[in-house]
């Protein structure tokens, strides 16, 4: 007994056969589709984890100097954690403000 070496392989594109017109199509296309979103979603949230332990760190090394030398950190942070989550953009629903109500004009 003892760990497989090397790592496991795995598609790292999108599934060439899925139809987004007609998804339930191919269940098994729709199935692998559904896991690269997953699997892309969770390389963005890790890269953006990463981002903010670099963000963490410049802040606490540079102290009070920290909003000119880690600026660009925290740039690079805000731009990776835009988008990115499993809601509709990232952030919770009350947060996404009220709802845009058309105006009927006479």
């Amino acid at each position: 007994m003892g760990r497989k070496k090397g790592v496991p392989e795995f598609e790292e594109t999108a599934p060439d056969d899925f139809d987004p017109a007609n998804p339930y199509k191919d269940p098994v296309a729709m199935l692998e589709m559904r896991e690269h979103i997953v699997r892309e979603k969770w390389i963005d949230i890790e890269k953006a984890k990463i981002l903010r332990d670099k963000v963490r760190w410049c802040y606490r090394i540079e102290g009070v100097n920290h909003l000119q030398k880690c600026r660009h950190l925290v740039r690079q942070y805000l731009d990776a954690t835009r988008g990115i989550g499993w809601g509709k953009d990232g952030r919770h629903p009350s947060l996404h403000g009220p709802k845009v109500e058309e105006i009927e004009s006479e």
